[in-house]
């Protein structure tokens, strides 16, 4: 083995291993396996023109060298982004954990108790300082955050309203820009008029069914809300404030004044700037709205033993059952980032935040004082962290680069100057002292903050928050660190077990990629610093873009969209420009197969599409009849067809070409869903079947970590007539020539994540990306082969083969009393993750091992599946306290003194030998989602108030 070679440690297969396993299959090698899977027309002609692979000494050598271009300057740009200092326990037992960054989203609560409750955690702190009802478990950034209150305070309009079609949505002229062009991207399918302007100029009339306000304005100044909210309410105008959330430490939170929705970003509770993102938004509002909030609630609830436990509450909102009536398309969070702001909250306790925001603040008056006694005008009232100077910006600018420090400047005679955590009074000393050169004075000394407050008496907090115990008994870091590791002990992650989520892709997050995200070169750098300050990134970021347009044989790729439903969005969105740039503003029929992921019908919907469903054969195929008859129906309006290839059954379609040709033939564009990108690398790709535009998750394919349901990273890579609508950005041009308004916040959404797969594309190589596409599809036809004797795999391609992943039947079984469910949750006795449940096919499992998985793993887990399979008849006869029923056993009840059951305690706990070895225990027993829906109680409260509840 060559210990040089990245793929020898990326890919799990050894040379020795492929006898064995082909032979199961009932193939001579690999040449026949890829050959009987994917159709020849479909077949890569050449290799991938990419660079040649780099052991991982040499990337990390040349990802210092790329991180030295960037200049690391003091950012006091602010907009909705500000240096953050991580505690170092949580940046090593939290950010650089595999035992946190590897973990899938909390379907399987039994196994995700950490998780959810460090998200319970996230949702306290953001209704605590909100003084809101019920936060959901984090969205994708503020301005996304901001979009989904403006479509949900749509979606509530009161039955007047909708009958008397109100459109108008009133924006702040002090919103963050990026957050205006964002309500811009989403307003305009949707019918929404948005109108901007001075919010004490606004005139309360009843054609208007929301507004937007900013908390802090984008240039600091702290308004009242309290007469503009009260009026609001009296003309049923429904109200959203984006809050930073530091700041309502100090301020009257935005419940007080009576408001409907409140968003933001938790960036400032120690999570890096990382050239945008990720970061967890927050989402909070009234519990009147609990079923219109979109993304995910963690809620309290009981296992079977009454004990409290937690899971994802309401899951029925979500797009996966709602398809195209879904409200919102969010699919992936951001759970790293949520826990590790949760956590800076739980470390701090609400004094210790207190005590950083004051600190902010005093920095802030203690600057502008200065800066007025030099003759400087400060145009803010009533402020938080952010002044407002006028001086003339061709003159400050060289003189702040100079000292390589960042301010924004808004036009040629106003400066913005936002400070934060990291301040010393020596850092203001120094911005004092460039605007005392420009005026060519000496320098001034400063040597203590003012303890004088700029906050409006009526606008200072008196409400407390964070009481729970949870937020004031961590405070040292060796309770901090106890504290982290008792909740990872919870949860099930791929530093444990194979985690064959089908199509989620739950690989090997390798180390050396990880490494980089805890670089400061890299970590602190603000998305709205001059690009040439960026060198590294946009080095990192060009040739990431360049390498995807390749591997997917595309013309251009945007980096920007932050999740995979973004990244269909934003493909939509560049389809739908690309049809009016044409005149055919009528193409506006998107036609979707039956078996398609959830989020392509919302996303079609929420960029002013109408969904028609295309149906699937008896094989799981695109019924090909059926979509031309759509198709020629509905010729003249076609806009798009969106296919998931290879199909979500996990079967490359062979007849894939003569669609996309039907679709061009009659004026549609093909948009391919890529999250089976992993069967496709180096074999075939999009552009080759026919496709116009994809997008992929960077989450699952290339290899960034599903940190527990996010981050996710969802590029668009398009076919050149679609460049020139590429987003854009309006703080950092990015896009296209007609460039399509935001679709994150940031212009190049979550950049620092981007480093992991840049890391994974260099050292792969070319042969080394290829061979793991073969391998991905090697293992799942062992696991096939293997299980066939067991189960029966619903969907096959035309030569019996699966593509990288495959659904058994578990339908038969229900005669007998069980469910796919029980099938899950028994999988944790033997220390796996179960399957993907119930998608695409109800009462399934969809398997997908990926490449990164050994011979050893994939046989541990087939020897799970068969005794469970065995174990299934056996419940069959006795079928009355069955281990499948009773399933998970956790460690509480197989040491209690009392066993009622039939069967013993090690046939519950240690079914199977290798289980002895490295056992995972649940921490609770099966949770009751019907209970704790009925009893909805979505953040930290007493004890005694649960069992009251």
């Amino acid at each position: 083995m060559r210990t040089d070679l990245f793929a020898s440690r990326h890919i799990g297969i050894k040379k020795e291993d492929y006898k064995h396993m082909l032979q199961s299959i009932g193939v001579a090698n690999l040449e026949q396996l890829i050959y009987e899977t994917i159709p020849d027309d479909i077949r890569l002609k050449q290799d991938l023109q990419l660079s040649p692979a780099m052991s991982e000494h040499e990337f990390l050598n040349h990802l210092e060298a790329l991180s030295n271009k960037n200049k690391v300057f003091k950012s006091y740009i602010g907009l909705g982004y500000h240096e953050s200092l991580i505690p170092s326990v949580i940046k090593r037992n939290i950010l650089e954990n595999p035992g946190w960054y590897t973990a899938y989203t909390p379907y399987q609560a039994e196994i995700a108790q950490g998780r959810l409750e460090a998200l319970l955690n996230f949702q306290t702190v953001v209704c605590d300082l909100t003084a809101m009802e019920i936060a959901n478990a984090s969205l994708l950034d503020e301005s996304t955050a901001a979009a989904e209150a403006m479509t949900m305070l749509f979606d509530v309009r009161s039955r007047a309203q909708k009958k008397a079609n109100i459109l108008k949505f009133f924006v702040s002229e002090e919103v963050l820009p990026q957050t205006l062009s964002l309500l811009q991207t989403r307003s305009t399918p949707l019918g929404i008029e948005l109108v901007i302007g001075n919010h004490e100029e606004f005139t309360f009339t009843n054609d208007f069914f929301g507004v937007l306000l900013q908390y802090p304005g984008k240039y600091g100044q702290v308004h009242n809300f309290d007469s503009f909210v009260s009026k609001a309410n009296e003309n049923d105008i429904k109200v959203a404030v984006a809050a930073d959330i530091l700041s309502l430490t100090l301020l009257k939170p935005p419940g007080e004044f009576g408001v409907d929705v409140v968003v933001g970003t938790t960036q400032r509770f120690g999570i890096p700037l990382g050239y945008g993102g990720p970061h967890a938004a927050f989402f909070a509002t009234k519990e009147a709205y609990k079923r219109n909030i979109p993304g995910r609630i963690i809620g309290i609830t009981k296992d079977t033993d009454g004990k409290q436990a937690l899971r994802m509450a309401l899951q029925t909102r979500e797009q996966h059952i709602k398809r195209d009536k879904a409200t919102s398309n969010i699919c992936t969070a951001q759970v790293l980032l949520a826990v590790m702001a949760g956590m800076y909250a739980v470390y701090h306790g609400p004094e210790g935040l207190k005590y950083i925001a004051n600190k902010i603040h005093a920095a802030a008056v203690t600057l502008a004082t200065n800066l007025e006694q030099l003759g400087y005008k400060q145009l803010n009232t009533s402020f938080f962290d952010t002044i407002t100077i006028k001086a003339e910006s061709a003159v400050i600018k060289p003189l702040a680069e100079q000292k390589e420090i960042n301010f924004y400047y808004i036009d040629a005679n106003t400066i913005s100057i936002s400070l934060n955590e990291s301040v010393s009074v020596a850092d203001v000393e120094t911005i004092a002292t460039i605007f005392s050169e420009a005026k060519e004075n000496k320098t001034i000394q400063i040597t203590s903050f003012t303890d004088k407050k700029e906050i409006d008496q009526e606008l200072q907090r008196s409400s407390t928050f964070l009481e729970n115990p949870v937020f004031n008994s961590y405070h040292s870091e060796t309770e901090l660190m106890r504290y982290i590791k008792k909740l990872e002990r919870k949860d099930l992650a791929l530093n444990h077990s194979m985690i064959s989520l089908g199509s989620c892709t739950m690989k090997l997050n390798a180390a050396t990629q990880m490494l980089p995200l805890s670089s400061n070169q890299w970590g602190n750098v603000h998305p709205f610093a001059p690009v040439e300050q960026a060198e590294g990134y946009q080095i990192v970021l060009k040739e990431l873009e360049n390498d995807l347009s390749t591997i997917t044989g595309f013309a251009a790729t945007s980096l920007q969209p932050n999740s995979g439903a973004q990244g269909e969005y934003a493909g939509l969105m560049a389809i739908r420009a690309y049809h009016e740039s044409n005149g055919d503003t009528n193409r506006n029929i998107c036609i979707i197969p039956a078996s398609a992921h959830g989020t392509n019908p919302a996303s079609a919907v929420m960029a002013g599409m109408k969904v028609i469903v295309s149906k699937t054969d008896e094989r799981g195929n695109i019924d090909v009849a059926d979509l031309e008859e759509k198709v020629k129906l509905h010729s003249e309006n076609l806009s798009a067809l969106m296919v998931t290839y290879p199909s979500t059954h996990g079967v490359f379609e062979s007849s894939i070409k003569q669609i996309t040709k039907l679709i061009h033939d009659h004026g549609g564009q093909v948009y391919m869903d890529g999250a089976n990108m992993n069967a496709q690398v180096g074999l075939t790709n999009p552009a080759t079947i026919g496709a116009d535009v994809c997008h992929l998750n960077l989450h699952k394919t290339f290899a960034i970590p599903h940190g527990g349901g996010g981050p996710g990273v969802g590029p668009i890579c398009v076919a050149k007539q679609l460049v020139p609508f590429l987003p854009s950005n309006p703080v950092i041009k990015t896009g296209g020539s007609k460039a399509i308004t935001a679709i994150s916040g940031a212009p190049w959404g979550s950049s620092l994540v981007c480093l992991i797969s840049y890391s994974y594309i260099k050292m792969l190589g070319e042969k080394g990306l290829k061979q793991s596409t073969i391998t991905a599809i090697l293992n799942a036809n062992y696991i096939k082969s293997r299980l066939s004797s067991g189960f029966d795999v619903l969907y096959t391609g035309e030569k019996g083969r699966a593509a990288h992943e495959m659904i058994i039947d578990c339908r038969p079984f229900k005669q007998n009393g069980i469910e796919v469910t029980d099938i899950a949750k028994r999988l944790m006795d033997y220390g796996f993750h179960a399957p993907t449940v119930s998608f695409p096919v109800a009462g399934t499992l969809m398997i997908e091992p990926t490449e990164s998985e050994s011979l050893p793993e994939l046989d541990r887990f087939c020897d799970a599946m068969l005794s469970i399979r065995q174990e299934i008849e056996e419940a069959y006869s006795e079928n009355k306290d069955n281990v499948l029923k009773n399933a998970p056993h956790t460690l509480e009840m197989v040491t209690n003194d009392n066993w009622n059951f039939e069967y013993s305690r090690q046939k519950a706990a240690f079914p199977l030998d290798f289980v002895k070895e490295n056992k995972f225990w649940p921490s609770v027993r099966r949770v009751d989602d019907a209970y704790g829906d009925r009893n909805l109680i979505c953040s930290c409260i007493p004890i005694e108030a649960y069992a009251e509840a």
